[in-house]
């Protein structure tokens, strides 16, 4: 799949994709009200919607289970900034990376 020339924020669309991944759930819903066009750019947005709704809650469950789930919540905060920095990179080079099921659910909900 290839990208338009600009999205309807007029910025770069490959640019626009990594900024939805910047601020997590709250980018990703903002370039969702805001981009009604250029469906990279979406695919981007809802999936960082999607992806980071679901760290959220299971966060919030892990740093809520006593002992064990305090220190694994220290392994799960890496691994998501690791994962964070990962998609804004592809979407800023311009590729569809697709996270298991969530990419799958978010391109579905951008057709």
């Amino acid at each position: 799949m290839t990208t338009p020339g600009r999205s309807r924020s007029r910025l770069d669309p490959k640019f626009a994709a990594a900024l939805a991944y910047v601020g997590g759930v709250l980018t990703g819903v903002l370039f969702l009200i805001w981009e009604k066009e250029d469906r990279f750019v979406r695919f981007h947005a809802m999936q960082s919607t999607i992806a980071f709704l679901g760290v959220v809650v299971a966060h919030l469950l892990l740093s809520s289970t006593p002992v064990f789930g305090r220190l694994f919540s220290w392994i799960f905060v890496i691994a998501v900034a690791v994962m964070w920095v990962f998609l804004m990179v592809k979407a800023f080079k311009g590729q569809w990376y697709k996270l298991p099921y969530v990419g799958d659910w978010a391109e579905q909900q951008t057709k």
